[in-house]
């Protein structure tokens, strides 16, 4: 373990400096929920074209798991910034700030 690199990680936790977090049961659940309907959303997208629907049809259903995945990614985003990026700062490690930047230019693509 690169201890270097993992002193650096003190509110996410780290294992090899491939990080990772401890979610409370409730943040926990909340994700959980939001990706098995998204799970759903896509199995019923499938469904749909393997029952040959109509190409709009389709296209809406695609619309809205576009916009529950962007509401889950909003959530998990929210989340971060609240605990592994303030708790970072907190702790002198402002390396985080870069991190946050480009997590961010990723998803405005």
């Amino acid at each position: 373990m690169d201890k270097e690199c993992c002193s650096k990680h003190n509110s996410c936790a780290v294992d090899c400096c491939h990080k990772t977090k401890e979610r409370s049961e409730e943040e926990y659940r909340a994700l959980i929920n939001r990706l098995n309907r998204i799970e759903g959303q896509i199995r019923g997208i499938k469904g749909m074209v393997e029952k040959d629907a109509y190409c709009t049809d389709i296209l809406i259903q695609v619309a809205a798991a576009t916009a529950a995945l962007n509401a889950f990614n909003k959530e998990l985003l929210s989340n971060h910034i609240k605990s592994c990026v303030a708790d970072n700062i907190r702790a002198g490690n402002d390396d985080i700030i870069d991190e946050l930047v480009s997590t961010l230019q990723k998803l405005m693509k």
